[in-house]
């Protein structure tokens, strides 16, 4: 499935350029759909991407055509009889002056004009049966260069930021250059999208009560409070990502996983990675994995159930695969079910991150990370915001360094800036399973000295992915269906990735698709498959207590005898606190 939105082909049409909306948050599903999720990839850009965009525009055919189109509608947009205009949905040109002047009504079409005739070249490049990953990287790469090229990222070819600074007496000015600079010294040259001072971990976020019990140099085990008087006797045990700090699964009272869960009375056990440092370099799949292993015997053994449940999250769905499959290699049958929500296992299909997917891109990125020793959250970041940079840089720059505006402060943003490392040995196997989509090939990989093949997997899956989601596209979750033995139940979320996750039951907009047994093919699958009004959280509840087990009182305490509670949630590791 393409999951580009191909830009406007003919420039002297009616047809009005598509683009994301809304690129400023003001509402907290607004703030939902601007994050970026932290999967493990944090590459740059290179010769290559330069090259893939160099044969999209270097078209002998296409160029005499683009340019002539453009030429076109250049003399028209002169004239004042162009048609082209913006999208009612593209906010950066909201103000009236860009259809009421007729300077900057010319300036709109003229940016719209060459952009539209850019993306062409793609097109015709992608039509003539280029590699999916080249286009991508064309994509990548002109898609940053036209939202660069934006008239509303400068002060004179924005009217809302110049009528701001008249009506401030320039005062606006004054504090977007404040913004700028402080954003130059301490956020790497880009706009902060958040003011995290409205947040701390453990005050307003992630406050569930529960308490750690384990921890190690890698992990903090948390159990979570009952908050029904009878709960499940099998516990669920949840693998976050290993980049990015677990509360996003427990923002706040009415918005957390957690929470629901234990509304539900299933006991519930999050693993909470600890932020690495160089030091940590040499952490890979075996260190992650074996966490997860353990995790599952902790949990076991707190509630006295032999058995668990389990849900994976994004890349933290990937560690677990390892680990089920290391228990399925060794007979180890503690795992009785398993959930996956927005999770690739299989990095074949399409996708805008099959830009980054090219040899040289992955080793530099490879060779960069050991260099290191991590790879930082902010690298990791900035590729992700470079792959919306409308929704994820510009309109930051222009409402803080133009418009003068404070950052936004909506909790989901505090969480996508509170980023962790990623150890160099994770990364570089990250890239393996995403450059040699090696997590499908059969003794490809081997995690605590067991070779994967995902086939070995039979426990029962949930698997998730959201409709909209462009870094794993649902018809690439689905694939997880396919790939383990076991039966499986797929449930498909509207909306994007961090969206899919933080989707509490009670929002009337929000649903869900169900359908039969899961075929081969997702679009079929699709085609009968029924929509429900609510959160996918309500089906996996239901799926996750008919596999948990029989009703027993809640313990009224956390922890066992061999496993004290040690502290508080969220713990010290989702803070960087040195461990007490």
């Amino acid at each position: 499935m393409t999951t580009t939105t191909p830009a406007q082909r003919d420039t002297g049409s009616k047809t009005r350029r598509p683009v994301a909306e809304p690129p400023v948050p003001h509402t907290e599903s607004e703030a939902l759909a601007s994050v970026e999720s932290a999967e493990p990839v944090g590459i740059p850009t290179s010769r290559g991407m330069a090259r893939a965009v160099l044969s999209s525009v270097a078209q002998p055919k296409p160029l005499a055509r683009e340019a002539a189109r453009l030429g076109r509608s250049t003399v028209r947009i002169l004239r004042g009889t162009e048609e082209i205009a913006p999208s009612p949905r593209d906010k950066r040109f909201a103000d009236p002056a860009w259809s009421a002047n007729p300077g900057y009504r010319r300036l709109a079409q003229s940016y719209l004009a060459v952009t539209g005739s850019l993306n062409g070249l793609v097109d015709a490049y992608e039509a003539d049966g280029a590699d999916w990953r080249e286009v991508e990287q064309a994509r990548f790469v002109l898609n940053a260069f036209t939202s660069a090229l934006a008239p509303t990222n400068t002060l004179l070819g924005n009217p809302a930021a110049l009528k701001r600074a008249f009506d401030t007496g320039g005062r606006s000015l004054l504090r977007g250059v404040g913004h700028m600079l402080h954003d130059l010294r301490h956020n790497g040259g880009l706009p902060t999208q958040t003011d995290r001072s409205a947040f701390t971990v453990g005050e307003n976020l992630g406050i569930s009560p529960g308490a750690v019990v384990h921890r190690d140099e890698v992990i903090e085990l948390i159990q979570y409070t009952p908050t029904t008087a009878r709960v499940r006797q099998r516990p669920l045990v949840i693998v976050p990502p290993p980049i990015g700090r677990f509360y996003f699964l427990d923002l706040r009272p009415g918005r957390s996983l957690v929470e629901y869960a234990v509304s539900r009375g299933l006991q519930v056990f999050m693993i909470s990675w600890r932020n690495p440092t160089k030091e940590q370099a040499d952490w890979g799949l075996d260190t992650y994995a074996q966490r997860v292993v353990d995790a599952i015997g902790i949990a076991s053994d707190i509630t006295g159930s032999p058995d668990v449940t389990t849900l994976g999250l994004c890349a933290g769905g990937q560690v677990m695969t390892t680990a089920l499959n290391h228990l399925a290699a060794t007979a180890d049958d503690r795992v009785h079910a398993a959930g996956y929500a927005v999770t690739l296992l299989d990095f074949s299909s399409r996708a805008p991150l099959g830009a980054f997917s090219g040899p040289r891109l992955l080793d530099l990125a490879r060779r960069n990370s050991s260099r290191r020793g991590v790879i930082s959250a902010r690298d990791m970041g900035s590729v992700f915001s470079w792959m919306r940079p409308d929704d994820l840089i510009f309109n930051y720059l222009a409402n803080q360094w133009l418009l003068g505006e404070d950052p936004p402060a909506f909790d989901i943003l505090a969480w996508n800036a509170d980023g962790t490392n990623l150890p160099a040995r994770l990364h570089e196997q990250f890239l393996e399973i995403f450059g040699k989509n090696a997590l499908v090939r059969a003794g490809e990989l081997r995690v605590l000295g067991t070779p994967v093949h995902l086939s070995r997997i039979t426990v029962p899956t949930f698997v998730t992915g959201a409709l909209t989601d462009h870094l794993t596209p649902w018809d690439g979750c689905y694939r997880t269906t396919q790939l383990l033995s076991g039966p499986s139940t797929f449930v498909l979320s509207y909306s994007g990735h961090i969206q899919s996750l933080v989707n509490p039951p009670g929002n009337p907009k929000a649903h869900y698709w169900t359908g039969g047994e899961p075929g081969p093919d997702p679009q079929a699958w699709r085609a009968t498959a029924e929509r429900h009004t609510g959160s996918w959280w309500e089906p996996w509840a239901e799926w996750m207590l008919e596999r948990s087990g029989d009703e027993v009182p809640a313990p009224s305490t956390q922890g066992s005898a061999a496993h004290p509670p040690l502290e508080a949630a969220p713990g010290s590791y989702v803070r960087d606190l040195v461990p007490r």
